[in-house]
């Protein structure tokens, strides 16, 4: 299996070389090329994992609908040569192999291309996993190109074998949908367990504010921002799709496109929600922590007043006077500690009496 990373990624090495210029940019996740091609229309289906980047050179011109999936773009040689046959552009090829790209669709007239990121909330390391996934829609194909094997496609892979829904029946435009949708179904999910650990880390706070809750609330936001970045451009990506300024998105498609942008816009809901949790928690922390300071603060006032008097009481009997009141009465000493406990006593009462206690 190959590893899924968190979203961070090295620094571009390609500063000064000119536009085109095929280099991966980000982190190596595979050490292998794979490409499994789906071929269906509504009465026959055809799945099968190539070897060779030209087997999937005659499903460019099929009357049924062809899904090519590539997983792992480390091999420049493989990506090179889907895109001389597929008649790509050559700053598409560079957008597939650089990984930092944000959410866009581009019109190329014979086909469009679309980037996404695909999200995954890795719960043993309390980390947002992400994925740039590049489609290439063209009038009877899609090609998918991912950096790992992980992905969300399952239930849209059984549902292509096994004919469920209306999927056999639709374009190409539709099996792009399906696709976006999945990915912003998967969003929900990393959402939904995003949000039971802020739940979580919420509930250690009130109870017992630390430096390291401070530590994974700060961490948390850089992600709301890292999410943020995924998923706003997405609404424009989609409302583009839905305009059908191509020839290549169906009047039928439309509906489905609409759908999925109104999923979109409750998704940034959410993460605009979260945010405004996390900034509220940091708060929340800072008001604790003065409280607790103020709680300290008046438990060494009241210490240090009511020994005051004590002090005083203490200083007047130890100078060291030859003629004094008190000193050779046998109970003198006696009588000053009661005196001082009988202090002690009225003035806590009194503390409590006001509330300060």
């Amino acid at each position: 299996m190959c590893p899924l990373l968190r979203h961070s990624s090295k620094v571009s090495t390609k500063a000064g070389l000119p536009p085109g210029t095929l280099m991966k940019v980000g982190e190596k996740r595979c050490e292998k090329t794979t490409i499994s091609v789906i071929d269906y229309d509504s009465k026959s289906f055809e799945e099968q994992t190539v070897e060779r980047v030209e087997d999937i050179f005659p499903y460019k011109d099929t009357a049924k609908v062809t899904w090519i999936n590539v997983t792992g773009i480390d091999n420049i040689d493989v990506i090179e040569k889907i895109g001389s046959y597929f008649g790509l552009h050559p700053l598409v090829l560079e957008d597939i192999l650089h990984t930092n790209q944000r959410p866009k669709m581009e019109d190329f007239g014979d086909f469009l291309y679309i980037v996404l990121k695909m999200l995954y909330f890795e719960e043993t390391e309390n980390d947002i996993m992400a994925e740039q996934i590049s489609l290439i829609l063209g009038k009877n194909y899609v090609i998918s190109f991912q950096e790992s094997e992980k992905d969300v496609f399952g239930h849209l892979r059984e549902r292509i074998q096994k004919s469920k829904g209306r999927i056999r029946t639709m374009g190409s435009d539709y099996l792009a949908y399906n696709l976006m949708d999945a990915i912003v179904d998967n969003y929900y999910i990393m959402l939904e367990r995003l949000g039971e650990y802020i739940d979580d880390i919420e509930k250690e706070l009130i109870g017992d504010p630390d430096r390291e809750i401070l530590e994974e609330i700060n961490y948390l936001r850089s992600e709301m921002i890292f999410l943020r970045k995924a998923v706003w451009p997405l609404r424009e990506v989609i409302r583009n799709l839905e305009r059908r300024d191509s020839l290549l998105i169906q009047e039928k498609t439309v509906i489905f496109l609409r759908d999925l942008y109104d999923h979109t816009i409750q998704i940034i809901d959410t993460v605009e929600t979260y945010k405004e949790m996390l900034s509220g928690m940091i708060e929340l922390y800072l008001s604790s922590v003065s409280n607790r300071m103020n709680e300290v603060m008046k438990t060494l006032t009241i210490i240090a007043t009511i020994f005051i008097p004590l002090s005083f009481i203490a200083g007047v009997y130890g100078m060291n006077f030859e003629y004094m009141p008190e000193l050779q009465w046998r109970w003198g000493y006696p009588a000053v500690l009661v005196v001082m406990v009988m202090i002690l006593l009225l003035m806590v009462f009194y503390f409590k009496k006001k509330r300060w206690l």
